[in-house]
């Protein structure tokens, strides 16, 4: 036990940094040597990425009331604007808009499933979210998800661990390594790539990291799309899981809170109708760590 807990060893260079990446190390390294700010008032940020309505939202409602002050909600819609039923989601909508020039109209920005504006949207709403010193958690979720637990137990779980909820495994077969691009190289390369699930839940520390990288996001917007060489890679699926083994491996708890079934080992999750949820189903999930899950998978709309 004692040889599983040891950090692994550092990495031996096997070439000359380029200056970009030094820049880019030592930004990462000093962020996360430098202590969280305390705040008195510690907040979970929960992030809604959906392309429009959020059928869930009476009972993410119901999940919230009585513990107004420890939680913020951030809705980015990428194709409509939805209508809100609750006060906690009025007014929580952020523009998913980008405006290239004053002299120029803001151009919407087209959030499309397997591409780069995923992890757009994402970084979207982080930036978002971290203007508010008093978020230390941001949990990504759908317009899918439901809470598996009580706030109170998902408050807790969150806030008393000190590391990311960030996927990140090794896949060696077509649909993992095999999107590798080398492309990458030299900053990352094919032993570094990982796969993993787009929901996290993220400590403020690796939130800022994110929006301080641009080195290893760019490899991935350019050399991490479909129909790239012959090959499928979706950066949502490989962009964080990569960079975070890279970063800060043992920061990272490699497993996501968020349940997703993947055994019908088709493009997209399974989706779970109203005969699939027994009891038993959500007894099995509430004991495996799970606080979320995804109900119906929709990605289709996107």
């Amino acid at each position: 036990c004692t040889l599983l807990n040891q950090p692994p060893a550092p990495k031996i260079p096997t070439r000359e940094l380029t200056d970009d990446e030094t820049i880019s190390q030592v930004v990462i390294k000093e962020i996360l040597k430098t202590p969280p700010v305390e705040s008195n008032n510690p907040k979970i940020a929960f992030l809604f990425l959906t392309p429009g309505q959020l059928p869930f939202e009476p009972l993410w409602a119901k999940f919230f009331q009585g513990h107004e002050g420890r939680f913020s909600v951030y809705v980015h819609a990428s194709k409509e604007k939805p209508v809100h039923t609750s006060h906690y989601f009025m007014g929580r909508d952020i523009h998913s808009e980008s405006v290239v020039s004053p002299k120029i109209a803001a151009i919407k920005m087209q959030v499309s499933w397997g591409k780069i504006s995923m992890v757009d949207a994402e970084r979207r709403l982080l930036a978002k979210a971290l203007l508010d010193s008093d978020n230390q958690q941001f949990v990504l979720l759908s317009e899918s998800c439901i809470p598996l637990q009580n706030f109170d137990y998902v408050y807790n779980y969150l806030m008393l661990t000190n590391v990311s909820f960030i996927d990140s495994f090794v896949d060696l077969g077509p649909h993992g390594s095999g999107r590798y691009s080398e492309h990458m190289m030299p900053e990352v390369e094919k032993d570094d790539f990982r796969k993993g699930s787009q929901w996290f839940s993220m400590k403020r520390q690796h939130a800022i990291i994110v929006m301080a990288d641009s080195l290893y996001y760019t490899k991935f917007r350019y050399y991490c799309k479909p129909n790239m060489e012959g090959r499928n890679c979706y950066a949502d699926e490989h962009y964080l899981p990569t960079f975070f083994n890279m970063i800060d491996p043992v920061g990272i708890a490699k497993r996501s809170v968020t349940y997703v079934d993947w055994s019908e080992r088709k493009w997209h999750p399974k989706s779970f109708k109203a005969e699939d949820i027994t009891l038993k189903f959500l007894k099995n999930l509430t004991v495996s760590c799970h606080i979320t899950l995804h109900f119906i998978y929709v990605p289709c709309l996107y």
